[in-house]
């Protein structure tokens, strides 16, 4: 059986209490806040749904508008089947710079299943955490490496590539459409709007395995640009 990732920077006594703690913090959070927030006090709308695996070793591939991004999907892809499977809850590789302030904010970011990623982003042992976490569970990441400016998808950068080779996860491209307008870059409180989040089909490992670098590159950047499109029409139809 695969040994499952738990946070490694932590002591013996935090990781031996962690699933615990860690299924109460995401599940209940996630009811009460997650519900309200994307349900209650925005309009939210969830397409492609039953293009998620539900199994480990599946890695979802978004654009970025927001600090609330990675929360946003994980509850909206998961939720429900994740309560009797709570490694369906994805890993969150995270910058150090926003998560790890502090030791209050250290200790929330890891019941929250984040990875630590170092400022710069050239972090191998983060990348090989990432890959420890596939094996026996689910991840988010943001290719385009930091979030948006303007709310429109950037150009992504080429660190992905690493993940997908080495995990030969199915790679789910996800477009999010309204969070950059609920947690802009500076605000500090959410605003009311409608979201919208579009899960497309996966590119298989063998499709994966079958494109140059470059063109795998292109293929999710194609593919992720097509889900945002349709999230944003969806929108504003």
């Amino acid at each position: 059986m695969t040994h499952r990732y738990r946070p490694d920077h932590r002591g013996p006594v935090f990781n031996f209490f962690w699933p615990l703690t860690s299924y109460l913090a995401t599940h209940l959070f996630s009811f009460v806040v997650g519900a309200v927030l994307f349900f209650v006090f925005n309009r939210t709308t969830v397409i492609g749904r039953e293009n998620v695996p539900r199994q480990r070793n599946t890695l979802l591939l978004s654009n970025h508008q927001s600090l609330i991004d990675s929360f946003f999907i994980g509850f909206t892809a998961f939720f429900g089947p994740s309560l009797i499977k709570p490694y369906l809850i994805p890993w969150n590789p995270a910058g150090e710079e926003f998560f790890y302030q502090n030791a209050w904010q250290s200790f929330w970011s890891d019941q929250w299943k984040c990875i630590p990623v170092r400022r710069g982003r050239k972090d191998i042992g983060a990348l090989n955490r990432m890959l420890h976490a596939l094996k026996s569970g689910t991840m988010i990441l943001f290719p385009e490496g930091t979030r948006t400016e303007t709310g429109n998808v950037q150009p992504l950068k080429p660190g992905v590539i690493a993940v997908a080779r080495r995990s030969r996860a199915p790679l789910l491209p996800v477009g999010l459409d309204g969070p950059f307008d609920i947690l802009p870059r500076g605000s500090l409180l959410p605003r009311p709007t409608t979201v919208q989040l579009v899960i497309g089909e996966a590119i298989s490992p063998e499709l994966a395995e079958s494109l140059d670098d470059g063109a795998l590159l292109a293929e999710l950047e194609r593919r992720i640009r097509a889900c945002h499109a349709a999230a944003r029409a969806g929108r504003f139809r």
